[in-house]
């Protein structure tokens, strides 16, 4: 939530703070929309953070949160909520939220995206280096990062020949990265094991021993 925070603040300083001026002549203060597709549970300590960046929730900028609690199907209604608000820039959590704030708004509302696998696999923009349309932002590059630490493991443990990959079948960048390690696996010698989970409920709960 640290990181989510420093990335707020950074679309605060990118997209809000050109228009504070003008925003402070109308007698109005900048608007943020955060879009979260997890919990509210982290909400004091993103405020918190917040606070120590510089920004006071209803002092010198508003911001709409919007917590959708890992319920994909309020994504949607929660973006088109934001851009119906007019918010002065939307800062989104992840690649599901990211794209419903792109189907919601592609040109009068510009977005910064964090913690988002492959934004460029997913669509969402052209280029790393050139995004191009409203959307700009951080990746995590989860398809390269995820061969890497397939080399790592052998590095860390060269005797390792079976490793478990945990994945979700209904997510399209979960897809990319099962084709990249089962591409660079048998040059390492090991043996990925796909299993799949595309929900909390496939997890089968195990009591510590």
């Amino acid at each position: 939530m640290r990181a989510f925070a420093l990335l707020v603040s950074l679309a605060v300083g990118i997209v809000v703070t050109p228009l504070a001026a003008d925003a402070q002549k109308a007698g109005k203060m900048p608007r943020l929309g955060v879009l979260w597709p997890g919990p509210s549970t982290g909400l004091g300590e993103l405020r918190a953070s917040l606070r120590e960046l510089g920004y006071v929730q209803g002092q010198n900028i508003a911001i709409e949160y919007r917590f959708t609690e890992a319920r994909p199907d309020r994504i949607a209604n929660a973006a088109a909520e934001l851009v119906r608000l007019r918010v002065d820039v939307i800062v989104t959590a992840g690649t599901v939220a990211t794209r419903a704030a792109k189907e919601a708004t592609t040109a009068t509302i510009p977005i910064v995206m964090a913690i988002v696998a492959d934004p460029v696999g997913s669509g969402l923009v052209t280029s790393l280096s050139r995004p191009g349309g409203n959307i700009t932002g951080l990746s995590l590059m989860a398809t390269e990062i995820s061969a890497k630490r397939l080399q790592l493991l052998r590095e860390i443990v060269p005797k390792a020949s079976r490793v478990a990959v945990l994945w979700n079948p209904a997510s399209p960048w979960h897809q990319r990265v099962v084709k990249q390690i089962e591409l660079l696996a048998p040059a390492l010698r090991m043996r990925p094991q796909f299993v799949a989970a595309r929900s909390p409920a496939d997890f089968e709960p195990r009591s510590a021993r």
